[in-house]
């Protein structure tokens, strides 16, 4: 049973004071994880409305890992308060358990409250390759839009640990997932310049999957322009109006100066809307 704070600490003062205990006998290594009143109090304390009080907790929750664990969980599952539920997804960040990834999943697809979906989705990026099985199933399923950016925006910061299984999803039947897998696997490969990561954003270059296509070609402007330029030039002169229009924006976002004359060439484009993306991406280009 979860302490009630008002009781528990009638005053800021009371709450402030009890925050110090704590952090005090974590630094001299005395804190008794196994005192489940104490964790419980830590878990209420949680709802205060000072921001810097609550990062201290959640701090304090991070120091003291798997114990802090199933507290940290009837919170965030069943907590009347937003406030207490946002901060315990924060925790849990901290701690990193793959044992918390279902609660975890569960907060990010159905709570009511979008600040805590978006700490759960926060906690599921820390824990990294883990979750990713029960992140592309939220991409896969039938849920929210919203929530399965969430899922999305979890997986491409899963770290770089988790490139064998994006590479996996990226061969995957469903679009959906394919395109969360691009997302993952680009950051990958602009954060460390992962060349399998860069060949396997190639390789969808032409997909028969007009969205795949799309967002690899987008992709292409976090790459090192020696590997970019090559693969996005020629694209401006394909069929498809659409991949001539994202190639365009991806090379104003490159930065090259050497594309200039290219995309100055381009303004006699006479297919519809063509001109007027070459002009956002000389603006990109003369701005750098």
């Amino acid at each position: 049973m979860m302490l009630n704070s008002s009781e528990k600490f009638p005053t800021p003062d009371a709450t402030e004071h009890f925050v110090e205990q704590i952090n005090e006998q974590l630094s001299q290594g005395i804190f008794d994880a196994e005192n489940s009143q104490l964790l419980e109090g830590m878990v209420e304390a949680l709802a205060d409305k000072r921001g810097l009080v609550r990062l201290s907790l959640v701090e304090a929750f991070g120091k003291i890992g798997q114990p802090a664990v199933p507290f940290l969980v009837e919170a965030l599952t069943h907590h009347s308060n937003p406030v207490v539920r946002r901060s315990s997804a924060k925790a849990l960040a901290k701690i990193r358990q793959p044992d918390t990834i279902s609660h975890l999943i569960g907060a990010m697809v159905k709570d009511e409250d979008t600040v805590v979906r978006s700490s759960a989705a926060g906690a599921l990026a820390g824990i990294g390759s883990a979750a990713l099985p029960a992140l592309l199933e939220v991409i896969a399923g039938e849920y929210p839009e919203p929530v399965k950016g969430q899922a999305t925006w979890a997986i491409a910061r899963a770290g770089v640990e988790a490139v064998e299984p994006l590479h996996l999803a990226l061969k995957s039947d469903k679009t959906d997932i394919r395109l969360a897998a691009l997302e993952g696997i680009a950051k990958i490969a602009e954060e460390h310049g992962d060349e399998l990561s860069q060949n396997a954003i190639l390789s969808v270059l032409q997909d028969d999957d007009l969205e795949v296509r799309l967002e690899a070609i987008a992709s292409l402007s976090r790459f090192p322009s020696q590997v970019a330029l090559p693969k996005l030039i020629p694209l401006l002169e394909d069929d498809n109006l659409e991949v001539v229009q994202r190639a365009i924006l991806a090379l104003g976002k490159l930065g090259e100066p050497e594309v200039l004359p290219i995309l100055q060439a381009k303004l006699a484009e006479k297919r519809e809307g063509i001109a007027q993306f070459v002009k956002i991406a000389i603006s990109q280009l003369k701005c750098r």
